[in-house]
């Protein structure tokens, strides 16, 4: 009967240790669970609201970013990387192995449709396909070492956008709100100007776990005309100015309330003030839009006149009006439903209709930078998602490229007039000087006064950032 109640006993205390332990357990999962809140809350001091020096790891050489996007992958090799052996030996077999991934099937060795000529003081290469950037060439930075991972579209765009080409994460543009804050209280931080919906679509400008005010604002869509592109629900027909302030009052107070009994809410304070900016917008977007007070000069120096490049002047235009406003990270995107940079067929056509509409656009852009005094002050990035191969997809076509292609920069701290790394001799492979797609963020970000080392959010326990676990400043080509 001893050794019974013993066991009992026994039993007991088990079940009290127990008992007691789970509640402890709970206790410890509920204060690491307040503490990542905690300092996910503190993190975001770094971003929102208007801009200070403080927020910045080092001095910047760069205020603000435009990014140019042409998407579907323009060919490096007719553009901005010439290949005179590849003119050599066209139609012959390339004299090395291919990627052991690739997107599809390709041929013999396909010469560029296009002569190249140097321009301007530097003497850099320029194919004639790009006549009016020609004339800007002293400005730019070409780098034609990059290199990616992905050969699809999709993964590759993410991988441009975002660092990651299989994960949703937040995208440059969320990254460099989130890192800076804004310049106006008015207007995002972030603007994507007709973006693609296709290809990663929305997560190419969202903020993915970064609260939700850093994510990219877009004016409509590639499928939109961007004269017609606007900002979603940009006005309320049903609420007063002050209705809808007394309205977000009475929300901040309960809200306020709320925070002061059960701590800290990031999400729930990024919401709110995405509804405060959603307010401010309705008075500074179509503000920052019209382009009515714009001379006649700029009107058609952007190429706002003439069919063909009306569509992407406009962009460029706005790209200007919203980074004079102080929006932060501005991006582009040449796209359509059709052809777009793509051209696994008929290069000639494609490339030679895509050029047409935003080389004249491009030029100008620049141009009126420099005029204005905001170049040096405003990084502006071109390129696509991945290059094209030096060799042949059907009779006249190239398959997409990610072992080596190229981008440029213009102004924002970075050097003009210059060549950085290369291709192999026939524009496959990057080859001298490799330039990673973390190595771009690593370095864009650079310009702007932020460590990529130090640019973190933590999330699920890790902090993220977006280079990953990757990424180096490319230093040569910073002035």
């Amino acid at each position: 009967m001893a050794g019974i109640m013993s066991n009992r006993t026994t039993l007991t205390s088990r079940r009290t240790l127990l008992k007691q332990s789970a509640v402890g357990f709970a206790h410890l999962a509920f204060s690491a669970l307040l503490h990542e809140e905690a300092q996910a809350a503190k993190s975001q001091t770094k971003g929102g609201g208007v801009a200070g020096e403080s927020r910045l790891h080092h001095p910047a050489k760069a205020k603000r970013v435009i990014f140019l996007f042409m998407k579907g992958g323009p060919s490096h090799v007719d553009t901005f990387d010439p290949k005179p052996l590849l003119s050599r030996d066209d139609g012959k077999p390339l004299p090395f192995n291919k990627p052991r991934v690739t997107f599809a099937q390709t041929g013999l060795l396909l010469k560029s449709p296009w002569k190249f000529r140097r321009y301007g003081e530097s003497g850099l290469p320029v194919s004639e396909l790009f006549p009016e950037v020609a004339k800007r060439v002293d400005d730019l930075c070409i780098i034609n070492s990059l290199h990616g991972t992905n050969p699809a579209h999709g993964g590759a765009a993410l991988k441009l956008h975002t660092g990651s080409d299989n994960f949703v994460r937040p995208s440059m543009g969320a990254w460099v709100n989130y890192g800076l804050g804004s310049e106006n209280a008015n207007l995002p931080g972030f603007v994507t100007i007709c973006p693609t919906l296709a290809h990663g679509g929305v997560n190419n400008w969202g903020s993915a776990f970064l609260p939700a005010q850093y994510q990219g604002t877009p004016l409509g869509n590639a499928s939109v005309p961007s004269e017609q592109a606007r900002v979603q629900y940009i006005s309320n027909p049903h609420r007063s100015n002050s209705g809808q302030r007394a309205q977000l009052d009475l929300l901040a107070q309960m809200n306020a309330e709320h925070f002061s009994a059960a701590g800290p809410n990031p999400d729930l304070d990024a919401r709110l003030n995405s509804f405060e900016l959603a307010f401010r917008m309705q008075h500074a977007m179509p503000e920052a839009q019209d382009i009515s007070q714009e001379t006649a000069a700029a009107r058609r120096d952007y190429g706002l006149e003439e069919e063909t490049t009306k569509d992407f002047g406009r962009q460029c235009l706005l790209a200007r009006r919203f980074i004079e406003r102080g929006v932060r990270f501005v991006q582009v995107t040449h796209s359509d439903s059709n052809v777009q940079w793509d051209q696994h067929g008929d290069l000639r056509k494609g490339h030679t209709k895509n050029a047409l509409e935003v080389d004249r656009p491009i030029a100008a852009l620049l141009t009126d930078l420099k005029a204005r005094g905001l170049l040096d002050e405003t990084l502006v990035i071109w390129g696509g998602e991945f290059g094209r191969t030096p060799t042949a997809q059907g009779k006249n076509g190239r398959d997409h490229n990610p072992e080596g292609f190229t981008m440029w920069m213009a102004g924002g701290g970075v050097k003009s007039g210059i060549r950085y790394g290369a291709t192999d001799d026939y524009g496959y492979y990057a080859l001298h000087n490799k330039v990673h797609i973390h190595d771009l963020h690593a370095t864009m970000l650079h310009l702007l006064g932020l460590d990529h080392l130090r640019l973190t959010y933590r999330y699920a326990g890790r902090d993220f950032r977006l280079t990953d676990v990757a990424g180096r400043v490319v230093s040569d080509i910073v002035a």
